[in-house]
């Protein structure tokens, strides 16, 4: 079972990349839904990899390795020439990240 709710993570994570190269983005009809999108997509990866993990060396670099990841996919996006680089983005991911760290390690207790 652990082993298919680590794949359905990294599922999720591949996700995140794949939307965020792809030329043809969902759009989300409110205002500032992409950094809502953004806040829900790394809090729901955070939320599950930190519900995995109990030790905090764990949870602490998979928040590292979220906040990361969605740097570098800013300055891949700006390289694709269809898709913009926002330092807003890195900020919702980052709050993102944090957020489902918070929730999942509040859930643990």
């Amino acid at each position: 079972m652990r082993a298919a709710l680590l794949a359905g993570g990294w599922l999720w994570a591949a996700a995140i990349v794949f939307l965020s190269l792809t030329p043809r983005l969902p759009r989300i009809d409110i205002e500032h839904g992409d950094k809502l999108g953004h806040l829900l997509s790394y809090g729901l990866l955070m939320f599950w990899f930190g519900f995995l993990y109990r030790k905090r060396t764990s949870r602490m670099g998979y928040a590292a390795l979220w906040i990361a990841m969605g740097v570098a996919l800013e300055f891949a996006q700006r390289a694709t020439g269809y898709r913009s680089f926002e330092v807003a983005d890195m900020v919702a991911n980052s709050l993102g990240v944090l957020l489902g760290w918070g929730l999942s390690a509040t859930l643990r207790k």
